[in-house]
């Protein structure tokens, strides 16, 4: 069995690894012989510490993620965010492959968000608006800047010391763009691309707010309840997301009309067409997770891992 630390797989991803394992994970999620199970929510002996299990299989691999979330870590000096990635040897049912996937994980949903902007968003797109200033928010950032010419980004946040923090982190990045504050209304009226990386259970804003043209991402909605974006929103936009049966179950349009076009963003990406023919469209891309994108960055940390060997 190998096994990867979260120390060796930290060092080997990076947002392009991310950006092309999602696109090929997205991809393979609506190919004949893919099964994608339920996700399985859970919670340890405090039910305010959660996991999920996600897993899949392709007529190439199989495996599984666990996700866990302790909110309480940061008081003992720990992320609250935690993965493992298992990879099965198809042959005997036994595990072949154990990877910690902490950041790696962070890395694997801003590149789901990333992909589908890349066919989603209006290229020309400078401003970007984003909910919230925590670890996902600035992953999600980075990965946006790398596919899209963005100049400005508006963060709302409750706390505003958080803002500060994480301009630098990304200036520190390499990434040259002016960050500064916002309240939710100013955000959204400037943005070229709104992203909403929170744990929220009630939209974050306005639907009006929101101007034609826009490219919305829900990125924080992956279990039931949990709502970031205006009903009313979902009722007037173009709807893609990774998987859709998931996306009603757990993800943001659990909250969309029952008569809705969910469309997988999958397709999209395969015809190497854009989506937006409109400039004046709305588009929302709900990313509630899905398995194989977890298989897909862990087999590419294999590769190049056997690339250094």
């Amino acid at each position: 069995m190998r096994f990867i630390s979260e120390e060796e797989s930290a060092a080997l991803v990076d947002h392009a690894l991310a950006f092309e394992a999602a696109r090929e994970a997205l991809i393979a999620a609506v190919a004949p012989g893919t099964t994608l199970f339920p996700a399985v929510l859970g919670h340890g002996s405090e039910p305010t510490n959660r996991f999920s299990i996600k897993s899949g299989s392709t007529a190439a691999y199989a495996g599984l993620k666990v996700g866990s979330f302790w909110p309480g870590n940061p008081d003992r000096g720990l992320p609250r965010h935690n993965s493992v990635i298992l990879l099965f040897d198809q042959e005997v049912g036994r595990v072949d492959t154990v990877i910690e996937a902490g950041r790696v994980n962070a890395y694997r949903t801003a590149a789901a968000d990333a992909v589908a902007a890349s066919v989603l968003a209006r290229p020309d797109s400078a401003v970007l608006a984003v909910f919230g200033a925590g670890n996902q928010a600035e992953f999600e950032c980075a990965a946006l800047a790398r596919i899209l010419p963005i100049r400005t980004m508006l963060v709302v946040a409750r706390d505003a010391a958080k803002v500060a923090g994480f301009g630098e982190r990304l200036r520190g990045q390499g990434i040259a763009v002016e960050v500064r504050a916002a309240d939710p209304q100013e955000a959204c009226r400037a943005a070229d691309v709104i992203v909403t990386a929170t744990p929220a259970r009630a939209p974050l804003f306005e639907a009006d707010w929101v101007r034609p043209g826009t490219h919305v991402a829900a990125m924080g909605a992956d279990a039931k309840g949990k709502q970031e974006l205006p009903p009313a929103l979902l009722e007037r936009a173009a709807l893609y997301c990774d998987l859709p049966e998931q996306s009603r179950t757990i993800g943001e349009f659990q909250h969309a009309p029952a008569a809705a076009e969910l469309r997988a963003i999958g397709p999209v990406l395969e015809s190497g067409e854009g989506a937006r023919t409109d400039p004046e469209a709305i588009t929302v891309f709900d990313s509630s997770g899905i398995a194989l994108q977890d298989l897909t960055i862990a087999r590419a940390i294999l590769a190049k891992a056997g690339g250094r060997g």
